[in-house]
């Protein structure tokens, strides 16, 4: 039984985690943010404002939740620990939880990627559930100068996590943050990734998603980067379960519509907020290295070890390892197409 009264920490409170946080401390549940020194001044400052996909806006007064850049502080009491790092960082936050939180805490990975609860479990007690989730919507972050923080979610979906501990995704689950359990989460998550191969367009493009999804030679970059990752993941005896919208083997064909068919086709895919845009584009706009290793790295090694061709993906990665830690800027899908690899 999960109690409603659980200790929940946060762990790396960026955009998803803020945001995750925010929202259960607007329901009343004990949380508290692990997050940089930095980000301890800003929201000291006036709080955190979370903004809902219609607009909605809820300011999370200081009081309401706690706030430490300390993970000895934030993990010693805590029940269930929400992991919202870069994949990259993974492991890095599992020894740290390893080392100072109680050997029986609740470990929920909500990250991008496809590893990452495996990796969390390698360096937890046996006696932690490591449970996997899927965020399937994206929040974007203010400006480091804006106060009070804003955290704008984009677009509407109810996060999925593993079935496997009773009532962890009820209790969980408050107004602007829907949790529900799923039976398989790995397919779910190989579903997730399949849609997150956008996320490199997106940053390369520097367009807003909207306008990037409305463009059809950024579109037919996409399909077919995707029909290379179902044909790399069918070798390996994988099966993408859907996300939200559209089969993953359906989502090829789509993209590759004429314009005015794919907005007949894809108008949910399309009813976005025109803020919204990829978190790899954060990461470039802050200059901070991506999680391309865990999202086109992932197809090009499996690829490589069946001996399949993914010639576009290998060249998506290349032009994003190529843009990490520059000033951001547009670069065209003929650009992509024509990297050298």
């Amino acid at each position: 039984m999960i109690e409603s009264n659980s200790r929940i920490v946060i762990a790396g409170a960026g955009s998803i985690g803020c945001y995750a946080g925010g929202c259960l401390a607007a329901a009343g549940k004990a949380v508290t943010l692990l997050v940089r020194p930095r980000m301890v001044k800003l929201l000291q400052q006036e709080g955190l404002k979370i903004i809902d996909p219609d607009g909605a806006e809820k300011l999370i007064e200081l009081e309401q939740f706690s706030l430490t850049s300390d993970p000895e502080i934030a993990f010693r009491q805590a029940d269930i620990i929400l992991v919202t790092v870069k994949s990259g960082a993974t492991e890095e936050m599992a020894e740290l939880i390893a080392g100072c939180a109680p050997s029986k805490v609740i470990v929920v990975s909500l990250q991008n990627g496809v590893g990452n609860a495996e990796t969390l479990r390698q360096h937890l007690p046996p006696e932690a559930p490591v449970i996997s989730g899927m965020v399937p919507f994206n929040v974007v972050q203010s400006e480091p100068e804006v106060t009070p923080l804003n955290v704008r979610r984009t677009m509407p979906g109810t996060i999925l996590i593993d079935d496997t501990l009773d009532g962890l995704a009820e209790a969980l689950s408050v107004p602007g943050l829907a949790i529900k359990a799923h039976p398989n989460m790995q397919s779910i998550l190989w579903g997730k990734l399949l849609m997150n191969l956008n996320n490199a367009l997106n940053a390369l493009s520097n367009l807003p998603l909207v306008k990037q999804l409305a463009d059809r030679k950024w579109r037919l970059l996409l399909a077919d980067q995707m029909s290379e990752a179902l044909k790399v993941m069918r070798a390996h005896g994988i099966t993408p379960a859907k996300v939200q919208g559209a089969p993953p083997a359906v989502l090829p064909w789509i993209l590759r519509l004429p314009n005015f068919l794919f907005r007949l086709a894809a108008h949910k895919m399309l009813a976005i907020n025109p803020h919204a845009r990829s978190s790899m584009w954060e990461d470039f706009s802050r200059g901070r290295a991506t999680e391309i290793d865990y999202l086109q790295g992932v197809i090009v090694r499996l690829a490589d070890e069946k001996n399949i061709a993914a010639q576009l993906t290998l060249k998506v990665f290349a032009c994003v390892k190529q843009a990490e830690g520059k000033p951001i800027r547009s670069h065209s899908v003929e650009e992509i197409r024509a990297m050298k690899v």
